[in-house]
């Protein structure tokens, strides 16, 4: 059995999807990374699987999704947000995190299709304070989105996952293990989704390891947020939103293929 080079997303919502594949060096070379040099690394060849942000699967039709695994959110996600102290109707620039493109993307169809408006998006590291100074609201992802203090600084927190649950009525994927078609054994997937299953059962130790230098109100908000924001399976219903997604993107002309959904 070949051992698959792997890049994970490092952020708290991927924990439950490589819980224990640490100790499978029979099966994976894992490392870890932001969302978008977890999709670099796969698309030029240096992973042959990839925890990646989900528009990334449009990038290679050899591509192949792993079945019934994914991390998505049906309502408020937390930890992909708006950060602002203007309403939404009236934003003109957004500071965009970089590392993601799946938020980027959603963020433009929110703003085409919700909120009917035109800003500029300008690119900048996630560093809330040069973001706001640059820009009328700020895109965060990931932990810093989960755990920042708004209310505290006077701002309003936009959570992109209920306004795509507004706009739809479907759930949003934000990330799936994606690879080459040929790349996986049936050891493999049986691997991957074992982990998730051990994950799920792991919430506490997960934060635990993830969180240990956070006070415990954070902690509190972390096994929270992925008992009850974040779920870790791509079902029907899954599914259906993410093509909602991918046909929007090419609707708006932000990607030029809508693909179909191709899986091991």
């Amino acid at each position: 059995m070949s051992v698959v080079r792997v890049s994970a997303v490092e952020y708290l919502n991927a924990k439950p999807l490589v819980h224990g594949l640490d100790s499978r060096n029979d099966l994976f070379d894992l490392r870890y990374d932001v969302p978008a040099r977890c999709a670099a690394q796969l698309h030029d060849r240096s992973v042959e699987l990839g925890l990646i942000p989900s528009i990334e699967y449009l990038e290679n039709p050899d591509y192949r999704i792993v079945p019934d695994l994914a991390v998505a959110s049906d309502g408020d996600v937390a930890s992909v947000a708006l950060f602002t102290t203007r309403p939404v109707t009236s934003l003109r620039s957004i500071a965009v995190d970089s590392n993601s493109r799946t938020s980027s993307m959603l963020l433009r169809i929110l703003c085409a299709e919700s909120w009917e408006i035109e800003p500029k998006f300008v690119k900048l590291r996630p560093d809330l304070p040069v973001m706001l100074k640059r820009c009328d609201a700020a895109l965060l992802i990931g932990d810093p989105a989960l755990f920042l203090d708004y209310e505290r600084q006077g701002l309003e927190k936009v959570d992109l996952g209920d306004e795509w649950s507004a706009l739809t009525s479907l759930p949003f994927v934000w990330a799936t293990w994606v690879g080459r078609s040929g790349m996986l054994a049936d050891e493999h997937i049986q691997a991957l989704q074992g982990a998730r299953n051990g994950g799920n059962q792991s919430i506490d130790q997960i934060v635990a390891d993830h969180c240990s230098s956070y006070d415990e109100e954070q902690q509190e908000v972390a096994r929270e947020y992925l008992r009850e924001n974040v779920s870790f399976a791509l079902d029907d219903r899954a599914l259906s939103g993410l093509k909602k997604f991918f046909e929007y993107a090419h609707e708006l002309r932000l990607v030029q293929t809508s693909a179909d959904l191709r899986f091991f």
